[in-house]
């Protein structure tokens, strides 16, 4: 089996990715950082984003597992005390890998005929460069809403507890195949009107921005953010592809979720 490592940078991560490396290969794994089929993230949730881009290619043949060195992660779920219990399950159990939606984004513009595609494993947001964004909401074709306001945020179920929790937006379990739409400052008065509430859409719908106002937007994919010139519209939907992650233990999802927003204290 071949596989690779990426490090968060810092000297903890570093040092241990460096222990994980030497015993993997002790056990005689092959390291190949082009086409892997595990790879180690040592950092945090950050570090496996960054990995998660690096082999967006290889989605249906690379599986990654994640140790973090800092907080308490989502995607790094391994302390730093359990890397030879990690290694030695990498190297002689036959893992089960678990698989996670992926946000879709597609980008038209007026000219060229181009199309810009991007996946995204927590989410992606748009804001206008400057003043307020004004794009029209649609869902399955449909008009639905014009939004004004600092702009949008739609995410995976496994991204629902970042970015989106924080807008207010719903914790999703990462087994329902949906996407969410959480609103950033929108305007509400007796002229304006947005719907107010997160939305979340499933597999079989699409949610279409068109802008009303300003061609040119900031657009974030996780961890990237570039500027779009010329924009038509902006297509969300659950992407066919898939993430998958290797599972050589239980992942108590809501476990997770509680050891990360809720106190242990009881009172």
């Amino acid at each position: 089996m071949k596989f690779a490592v990426t490090s968060k940078g810092d000297q903890k991560s570093n040092i241990l990715s460096h222990k994980i490396r030497t015993y993997l290969q002790d056990f005689e794994l092959e390291y190949d950082e082009d086409q892997p089929d595990i790879v180690v993230s040592v950092g945090g949730d950050g570090t496996l984003l960054y990995a998660f881009h690096r082999y967006r290619s290889r989605l249906d043949k690379t599986a990654f597992v994640g140790i973090h060195t800092g907080h308490l992660g989502f995607y790094a779920d391994w302390v730093p005390e359990e890397i030879e219990k990690l290694v030695i399950a990498i190297a002689k159990t036959p893992y089960q890998t678990i698989e996670y939606p992926l946000l879709e984004v597609m980008i038209r513009y007026h000219h060229g005929g181009k199309e810009a595609w991007m996946l995204a494993l927590n989410e992606a947001t748009v804001k206008s460069v400057e003043g307020t964004m004004v794009m029209d909401v649609d869902i399955r074709g449909e008009h639905f809403e014009r939004f004004r306001g600092d702009g949008l945020c739609v995410s995976t179920p496994s991204g629902s507890t970042a970015y989106n929790k924080a807008l207010g937006g719903a914790i999703l379990h990462p087994s329902i195949p949906a996407i969410q739409l959480a609103e950033m400052a929108s305007i509400n008065n007796k002229v304006f009107r947005t719907i107010g509430s997160p939305l979340i859409l499933p597999s079989h719908h699409t949610c279409t921005l068109k802008p009303v106002s300003g061609p040119d937007f900031l657009v974030t994919v996780d961890h990237l953010t570039q500027l779009h010139k010329d924009v038509k519209a902006i297509q969300f939907r659950v992407a066919t592809e898939r993430v998958r992650f290797a599972r050589f233990r239980p992942f108590p999802f809501w476990k997770r979720v509680h050891d990360s927003f809720i106190s242990d204290e009881r009172g």
